[in-house]
């Protein structure tokens, strides 16, 4: 773990809906100096048929609505094609229920996040179809705060 005895510069609570309550578990993020290292930790993830989960960052700034509408879309201020937005990320894979996965991104920084949401689909991110992967309903949410 490259994450070690060094304190995260912003974190995301993550919490299901009311169709999956018992998802639970927190996104780290920190700041290196040319790119941000994100760590999730997720536990209660549902069976699926695949047991890969959409996991991305929304330009929503909370994560209320019936099925977590106030998210929005992809981060994505350049513009880009899908998977080439700045808020797509690697898909979570469950193992048991649980996911744990770090990746390092130059794709944004941690300033630029702050007061976004993670959410974590039903489905797993296909990386091809417009305009977000076809990854299926949002079933857990975290608002990133900074620390």
């Amino acid at each position: 773990m490259l994450t070690k005895n060094i304190k995260p510069n912003a974190k995301a609570i993550i919490k299901g809906g009311k169709i999956f309550p018992y998802i639970y578990g927190e996104v780290l993020f920190y700041q290196k100096k040319d790119a941000v290292l994100v760590v999730a930790r997720i536990s209660g993830l549902p069976k699926n048929h695949s047991g890969f989960f959409g996991f991305h960052i929304h330009d929503g700034s909370s994560c209320r609505g019936k099925q977590f509408e106030d998210t929005g879309s992809h981060y994505n201020p350049g513009g880009n094609p899908h998977p080439k937005h700045s808020g797509d990320l690697p898909p979570l894979l469950s193992c048991d229920g649980d996911a744990y996965m770090e990746v390092k991104t130059d794709r944004f920084n941690v300033r630029e996040i702050i007061g976004k949401t993670v959410v974590i689909h039903d489905s797993t991110d296909d990386f091809r179809s417009q305009p977000s992967g076809d990854s299926g309903e949002k079933i857990a949410c975290g608002e990133i705060r900074v620390l």
